[in-house]
């Protein structure tokens, strides 16, 4: 059993700064794939960023330059640091763990809120 638990979200301003993190608990293997995805009202749910194992990064066009993804020292924690904020950054952000077997779990997702 994995677990995932995101944590960071709330209220900012655009051109504001948050901070997201997951932390993993359960049967985990060192060698996995962790990213960020997220989901506005009426969206599909996209992917943010991505961090591999050897800690190769990547991002998808519309966050590149704003956001940061990265790893805690363990590599079962996984950071979003979101700066510049823009109101269409408002989404539910869920972190993403794939094992190196090919399962797949999520978080249950925290809320990120950019509005004057």
């Amino acid at each position: 059993q994995v677990q995932l638990v995101e944590s960071g979200g709330g209220l900012v301003q655009p051109g504001g700064s948050l901070r997201l993190s997951c932390a993993a608990s359960g049967s985990i293997f060192l060698l996995n794939t962790m990213g960020w995805y997220r989901q506005a009202p009426g969206n599909q749910r996209e992917s943010v960023a991505g961090i591999s194992s050897s800690g190769i990064t990547s991002y998808s066009d519309s966050v590149k330059g704003r956001f940061t993804i990265s790893r805690g020292n363990t590599r079962t924690t996984v950071y979003l640091q979101m700066n510049n904020l823009k109101p269409e950054d408002t989404a539910v952000y869920y972190c993403n763990l794939i094992l190196r077997d090919g399962r797949n779990f999520w978080g249950k997702g925290t809320l990120v809120t950019v509005s004057s």
